[in-house]
């Protein structure tokens, strides 16, 4: 196991990894916690009681948060003519078809969430394989294939999050930066864990929040209390 330098052991002094804080006294232990040289992202992690293995325990969707991530998402959109230029308009980085496609297969990925149209899908789906297991492929579900691109580009400009439950049944998710105000954080926190919840696969018996913890990127995890959340 590697040794922790001075700089995490001076920030684990005085917080007690096992006690589980309520929501708000997380966030503002993770703010103290944080002195890094720049803005730090602050994370949440959740534990779920699922087995993603089976297709009808896969969590999987998208929420918007209240007050966004603060950070600055890079969005490639497949679409041709008329629709390529809505998507330019509203804000894409990165427009075309099978160009991208095969800038993509040739091992570019400059970017964080892609989009589509429904006409060029067809094209899209050559790169399942690269696009798939990076949580990146468009998905009808997700709302990014469609053929509104003004919508889904400005919901994601503004703070929408897409979520995938992990292997080892945890999300990831960013809800802000340190610099947020601690109130913002924690509402981003509620929406996402509540968007998880409306998303109960019906076939979880038991406890299906287990385990929720925030951190920012350098800093300790702290433990939330999930009745908090």
């Amino acid at each position: 196991m590697a040794k922790r330098g001075k700089r995490i052991k001076a920030l684990w002094e005085g917080l007690d990894r096992t006690t589980q804080f309520t929501l708000e006294d997380a966030v503002r232990l993770v703010k103290e916690k944080s002195n890094a040289k720049f803005d730090e992202s602050v994370e949440i992690a959740v534990n779920l009681g699922v087995d993603p293995r089976h297709a009808d325990q896969m969590v999987r969707g998208t929420v918007e948060l209240p007050h966004g991530t603060g950070k600055t998402v890079r969005i490639l959109a497949f679409a041709k003519g008329d629709k390529a230029q809505e998507a330019l308009a509203a804000g894409a980085d990165y427009v075309g078809a099978d160009e991208l496609v095969e800038k993509i297969q040739g091992g570019w990925l400059e970017f964080d969430r892609v989009v589509a149209c429904p006409d060029v899908m067809g094209i899209v789906g050559r790169l399942g394989r690269v696009l798939g297991p990076r949580g990146l492929m468009p998905n009808p579900k997700l709302g990014t294939v469609t053929f509104d691109m003004t919508g889904i580009i400005k919901s994601i400009k503004a703070g929408q999050v897409a979520f995938r439950v992990e292997k080892a049944g945890i999300i990831h998710a960013g809800v802000g930066k340190v610099s947020f105000d601690a109130d913002k954080i924690s509402d981003n926190c509620r929406a996402l864990v509540g968007q998880l919840k409306k998303q109960r696969p019906t076939v979880v018996k038991g406890t299906y929040v287990k385990k929720v913890t925030v951190s920012s990127t350098m800093g300790p995890g702290v433990r939330v209390d999930v009745h908090t959340v």
